[in-house]
């Protein structure tokens, strides 16, 4: 069984054993909590510390948390957030949201943004949940701003060096692509009408820059990473 573990009843009206199915509990969810006032820091602990499904933890706790939970105003604390727990994702309770204030945030693992007004007990437990998951949640107003500043860089930064948001070329997406339906390098060459020697240096610096390790490996990567 996948997710569940059974036992036998001998009291199966049958005479056979019946077999019931217990869940299997999950691990809880490693969270820290960061705080610049002392007082809202031990607020956030009384209300979280005896919820079902988390574990509180601090952030340099050996094993790292999950989830970091921060009361912050975008301030420089976020980069020592960031450097105490490299590969949690980040909950953020604020009133600051600034544009550049954001994508900092975001630089250093943001995921959820709480508006201080919303910060109730079940919001939070929520917004931790949708961390954990990998679920991104930021208010409209905050979400429109990223998607306004996403379409700047792509338009002034991103396209006169023919790259997109995945980092990757135009040609190199697109020798990717061909790749994925089952081309060889002579195929792809007619296709894009490059020579063999270009789609051999497209490859050769997409697998360098990547640290793939072949082909098979780059078209897995663009697939997962939902590239092509």
């Amino acid at each position: 069984m996948s997710s569940r573990s059974a036992w036998a009843d001998p009291a199966a009206q049958d005479g056979r054993p019946k077999l019931h199915a217990v869940p299997v509990r999950r691990p809880a969810v490693r969270v820290s909590l960061v705080a610049t006032d002392p007082f809202v820091r031990a607020g956030l602990i009384s209300e979280l510390r005896e919820k079902p499904g988390l574990h509180l933890v601090d952030a340099q706790d050996e094993a790292g948390p999950d989830v970091v939970v921060a009361v912050s105003d975008l301030g420089p604390e976020l980069r020592e957030i960031a450097e105490k727990a490299p590969d949690a994702r980040l909950v953020l309770v604020t009133d600051q949201t600034r544009p550049a204030q954001l994508w900092a945030a975001i630089e250093h693992g943001l995921l959820v943004l709480v508006p201080r007004a919303e910060a109730t007990t079940a919001r939070l437990l929520r917004a931790i949940a949708d961390a954990h998951q990998g679920r991104g949640d930021l208010p409209a107003e905050q979400l429109g701003s990223l998607l306004r500043g996403l379409s700047r860089l792509q338009q002034e930064v991103l396209a006169p060096r023919d790259l997109t948001l995945s980092g990757l070329s135009r040609r190199e997406t697109e020798v990717l692509r061909l790749l994925a339906n089952g081309l060889d390098t002579a195929e792809i060459a007619a296709a894009m009408t490059y020579s063999e020697r270009t789609v051999k240096n497209i490859l050769h610096g997409l697998l360098s820059r990547l640290g793939l390790r072949n082909r098979t490996h780059a078209v897995a990567y663009a697939l997962r990473e939902g590239i092509i």
